[in-house]
């Protein structure tokens, strides 16, 4: 994604939550309920001010580690793109410069493998010149050469589209509001308890019970913020298909697609570590559907063959 898409899509979605907390605060005014928001003095403009420090704060470190985080993690050991060690890593290698120079990234991201038995990969990190591809040994031991290839070029895509620079502006907007709503919510919940009994003194709910209250209020608005990162990042996975194809041809991505859905056939379906990992989509019914980060394979196959 270009610059001016990344900046229209963090206006848009600013515009969306704003018309949102509009409609919302109508709404409380409309019911009576505004006294007890403005109980106190609360100063919202500086209370989402501090809130989207924190929250775009956590978001931004947290891309900023990623690939620190990502090898951490998993125990990737990194590949010398240079001199890459025996037939796997020599085709890994070759694989990514070559799509390097077709999407045009001059700095070559760093490759790695990790042990695992998944079939499975991913990319990470800050920026184009900063960005980490690394596979599983796993998808290296079941994947064909054209197979690597459809994966690989999903993944490098991703890196092109800068996804995971735009994962975080969105994240960053979500906590923002987040937890600015719960901590509104809060005050507001606290000054109604307190507007109940004109004879108690004190300090409302408490430390200790404000923090517990928040707490709770950010969870639960979380649960219903998250849908639309979910959202989000299938869309970003039909975009990323389509890149491959680009490269690749859709036949690459297709069969790449294909082999995955024969591991999935080959193991259980509700398997922990397939439902989990950054390839396939979530199961049946809505509440898959809507947390599942990843589309189901069958749905990404048929948008790659209307592409004709």
């Amino acid at each position: 994604m270009n610059w001016a898409k990344r900046i229209f899509l963090f206006i848009a979605i600013n515009l969306l939550v704003m018309l949102t907390i509009t409609l919302t605060m109508t709404i409380i005014s409309r019911a009576g309920l505004l006294p007890h928001l403005m109980y106190g003095g609360m100063d919202y403009a500086s209370l989402l001010v501090m809130c989207a420090c924190f929250g775009f704060a956590g978001a931004i470190i947290s891309l900023l580690t990623s690939r620190i985080a990502a090898k951490w993690a998993y125990g990737i050991e990194l590949i010398d793109m240079q001199r890459p060690q025996g037939a796997a890593e020599e085709l890994l290698a070759a694989t990514v410069r070559d799509l390097c120079n077709r999407v045009g990234i001059t700095t070559m991201p760093q490759v790695g493998i990790y042990p695992s038995r998944e079939v499975n990969a991913f990319a990470t990190g800050p920026s184009k010149s900063r960005a980490l591809v690394a596979v599983s040994s796993g998808l290296l031991e079941t994947m064909d050469r054209q197979g690597l290839e459809g994966v690989l070029g999903h993944e490098i895509s991703h890196v092109v589209n800068g996804d995971m620079v735009t994962m975080t502006l969105l994240q960053g907007i979500v906590n923002t509001f987040v937890m600015f709503l719960a901590y509104a919510g809060a005050f507001a919940i606290e000054n109604a308890l307190r507007g109940r009994d004109s004879e108690r003194r004190g300090g409302g709910l408490g430390y200790f019970g404000r923090y517990m209250l928040i707490n709770v209020l950010e969870t639960v608005l979380m649960l219903f913020a998250a849908p639309l990162l979910y959202a989000f990042s299938r869309w970003r996975e039909y975009r990323a298909d389509r890149g491959s194809a680009k490269l690749y041809g859709a036949p690459t991505m297709i069969h790449a697609l294909e082999s995955l859905m024969g591991y999935r056939n080959a193991v259980d379906k509700q398997h922990p570590a397939f439902a989990a990992f950054k390839i396939n989509g979530g199961g049946q019914g809505l509440l898959a559907r809507l947390f599942a980060s990843h589309p189901p394979l069958e749905k990404r196959i048929e948008a790659l063959k209307r592409l004709g």
